[in-house]
């Protein structure tokens, strides 16, 4: 029988896909505290949130900058120093890394070089979502984020009509409104949705049932804060 990975510190050499909290602090592992607080460097989104999150961890680290932005050139840079001997942990804003969020090229640079890739896994917005849904979760297609552009989104509902599994998304505040708006439209007001947002954290909230009425929800609920659609198949019923 393989072996348990249990082991709380960081080897040299080994790349570190760390999952943080979405929300609530009390939700990162035992274990990804330990391997941020024994890797030689973070590598995160956002050096000012993940610097916030070590202080309230009373952790010192050397962070690097890590994101959309930079992604390609520092993805080769991280894995230089794996290579190097260095142990390195990559981080996310807050959630799992790759997730629609940085962390898949450096995790292909380090696969490409036959360098060791770790996960510490944690929390995440999408399985949580739909973990507690209510929706089919036998299966699911996950796709990030939608177009900005209506018409964009208008033709993903459409070629997805007929999808057989639960359709699990990610929507910005500025846009879950109109993305409800198209669903009603598009595929019917009888469909079930799940629109949750700001999960883990004081106000979370789950909108579930037939489109129209979470439409109707949603019309008098503040839109602030970060949201997880999920869109169960055609003859799904609560």
């Amino acid at each position: 029988m393989e072996k348990e990975n249990t082991s709380l510190t960081p080897q040299p050499g080994h790349l570190y896909v760390v999952a943080t909290p979405i929300g609530n602090l009390a939700d990162l592992t035992d274990r990804a505290r330990a391997i941020l607080g024994g890797v030689d460097l973070v590598a995160c989104e956002d050096t000012r949130t993940t610097g916030a999150l070590l202080t309230r961890l009373g952790l010192r680290k050397d962070l690097t900058a890590y994101h959309e932005h930079n992604e390609t050139e520092a993805a080769e840079k991280l894995a230089d120093l794996i290579a190097g001997g260095k142990s390195v942990a990559v981080v996310s804003d807050a959630g799992t890394p790759a997730l629609s969020d940085p962390g898949f090229r450096v995790v292909r640079a380090c696969r490409r070089r036959g360098l060791p890739v770790v996960p510490v896994p944690g929390a995440s917005a999408l399985t949580a979502v739909l973990s507690a849904s209510g929706l089919p979760s036998n299966g699911f297609l996950y796709v990030g984020f939608l177009p900005p552009k209506s018409a964009a989104r208008i033709g993903f509902f459409e070629k997805h009509r007929d999808f057989a599994y639960t359709l699990a998304l990610f929507e910005s505040c500025h846009r879950i409104d109109k993305a409800v708006d198209e669903i009603v439209a598009t595929l019917g007001p009888a469909r079930v949705i799940c629109v949750a947002k700001e999960v883990t954290k004081l106000h979370e909230t789950f909108f579930v049932g037939p489109a129209a009425d979470v439409q109707a929800r949603l019309a008098k609920a503040s839109l602030k804060g970060e949201f997880v659609l999920l869109i169960a198949p055609a003859e799904f019923e609560l």
